[in-house]
C-alpha cells in the first residue's frame, strides 16, 4: 500500500503553511499528520539542499506519493525541479501537483508538462540574458562606467605604478593602501593597459 506524503513550504517565518495543508486535504489526498513536511526556506535554495526536504526525499520508497500544491513549492528553478522529480521518478515516488491538475508529475502527461515548463523557463532565461547584454552594451556605448567603483582613486592607482617601479612589494602596497593584494595587483594592470 503507497503511502502519501505532502511537502509544504514558506519562504519566510511570518508566513503559515496552513493553507496548503488545506488545500491537500481538500483535493482528496488522505495524509497522516506525521507524513506532513513543512518547511520555511527560500525557493530558490534547490530542492535537496533543503534540510526538511532533503530529510524527506531519504524516507520516500517506491510506490510512495508526494503532493505539493503548486510547482513553485519544489523550487524556483524549472531544472532544478525538473530534476528533483526525476530523482524522485527514478525511485518509484510519484509527484502530484494540484495547481495542475493534480497530475502525477511522473506519469507521461506530467512528464510533458515538465517538459513545457522547462523550456519555457530555459526560453525565459535566455530572453533575460540578451536583455541584460544588450542593456551592458547600450550603457558602455554611452559612456557609463560598468561594476562597482573602485576602491583606489586614479591617482592613487598611478601611485601605486609607480612604487611598483620603484622595487616595493604587494603586501606592503597593499598594507598602505587597505585593500587586498589582488587590488593592487587589478589597480596595476588597469593602469598599465590605459
Amino acid at each position: 500500500m503507497s503511502r502519501v506524503f505532502a511537502y509544504c513550504r514558506v519562504s519566510t517565518a511570518d508566513q503559515t503553511t496552513d493553507n496548503q495543508v488545506q488545500e491537500i486535504s481538500g483535493a482528496g489526498f488522505a495524509v497522516e499528520t506525521h507524513r506532513i513536511i513543512c518547511e520555511t526556506v527560500s525557493g530558490s535554495v534547490a530542492a535537496m539542499e533543503r534540510t526538511a526536504f532533503s530529510k524527506l526525499a531519504d524516507r520516500l520508497e517506491k510506490g510512495d506519493v508526494l503532493v505539493v500544491t503548486k510547482l513553485d513549492r519544489l523550487g524556483r528553478n524549472a531544472m532544478d525541479v525538473r530534476a528533483t522529480v526525476e530523482r524522485l521518478a527514478a525511485s518509484g515516488v510519484r509527484v502530484h501537483c494540484l495547481a495542475l491538475g493534480g497530475v502525477d508529475l511522473c506519469s507521461p502527461a506530467g512528464k510533458m508538462t515538465m517538459g513545457v515548463i522547462a523550456a519555457v523557463a530555459e526560453f525565459e532565461r535566455d530572453l533575460l540574458i540578451e536583455r541584460t547584454q544588450s542593456g551592458l552594451k547600450r550603457a558602455k556605448e554611452q559612456g557609463k562606467v560598468l561594476g562597482r567603483p573602485s576602491k583606489l582613486t586614479a591617482s592613487q592607482q598611478a601611485d601605486i605604478v609607480a612604487k611598483r617601479a620603484e622595487g616595493m612589494t604587494l603586501g606592503a602596497l597593499a598594507k598602505t593602501y587597505g585593500v587586498d593584494r589582488s587590488m593592487i595587483q587589478r589597480a596595476t594592470r588597469r593602469v598599465l593597459s590605459r
